[in-house]
């Protein structure tokens, strides 16, 4: 599909999302093609290193809603959902480029990256209650382990964004340059470049202390979503959003 890119370059996988028009707003299928393809890299020994990225000016938008509206996710099974179980799962190092807005799981997908580079154009924002729902992605507890708790609870109780500087302090990004992405593609080629089973290991190593941890959380953090979005309060909330939405 030519709204999820993948390009194989030896051992280095990019895929690129590519909807720059909807800020590259995730659909159900784009969740779909992403799933394949981080299953195949997983699956694939000459995949050393996975670059994820946006086209256009922004990383994404998070969701499509009128997508999301249209076909909430009902279960584990969903697209949505199973993006989430592969990459928190993914045996290999995984880099990330974000410009522009990083809104929703545009963030939170950050948390289970490798390394994340950035321009100074990026911004970032996880406004799940602001819409009615929780946080996913093993954010409610990947989120505060980072940055401190009540720097987190503002952040999610409040909906506020925060600018590339700040994630940089929290650690939620380690690089911020004008040129994110030829660094972060020559950083995917030196990761590349070491002995690939000690690279897997060694990265199972270092998730090894809250993998597990953060599993049971993305299941409490899924069902409560699914509940959340059933709900009249996230129904008044998505209304306001697409009639604001409509209006502009």
């Amino acid at each position: 599909m030519n709204e999820i890119l993948a390009n194989r370059d030896g051992d280095l996988l990019t895929i690129s999302l590519n909807r720059p028009a909807k800020k590259n707003a995730i659909t159900r299928a784009m969740y779909a093609e992403l799933v394949r393809l981080l299953r195949g890299a997983a699956g694939d020994f000459g995949i050393r290193v996975v670059v994820i990225k946006g086209e256009g000016p922004d990383f994404t938008a998070g969701n499509d809603i009128f997508d999301f509206i249209a076909a909430p996710p009902t279960g584990p099974e969903s697209e949505g959902f199973q993006f989430l179980h592969e990459l928190h799962n993914f045996p290999k190092p995984i880099i990330a480029i974000v410009q522009g807005n990083a809104i929703g799981i545009g963030t939170t997908m950050l948390l289970h990256c490798d390394v994340v580079l950035a321009t100074p154009t990026a911004k970032f924002s996880m406004p799940f209650v602001s819409l009615g729902l929780v946080p996913e992605a093993g954010s409610s507890y990947l989120f505060p382990a980072l940055v401190g708790y009540q720097r987190a609870a503002q952040i999610f109780l409040t909906g506020e964004s925060f600018g590339v500087d700040e994630a940089r302090q929290m650690g939620l990004v380690m690089i911020v340059a004008n040129d994110a992405f030829e660094q972060g593609m020559a950083m995917a080629k030196k990761i590349a470049a070491q002995p690939p089973t000690a690279v897997i290991n060694t990265k199972a190593l270092l998730k090894s202390r809250s993998h597990d941890a953060i599993s049971a959380v993305m299941q409490v953090e899924g069902e409560l979503f699914r509940l959340a979005l059933q709900s009249e309060e996230a129904m008044e909330a998505f209304m306001k959003f697409t009639s604001k939405r409509g209006s502009e």
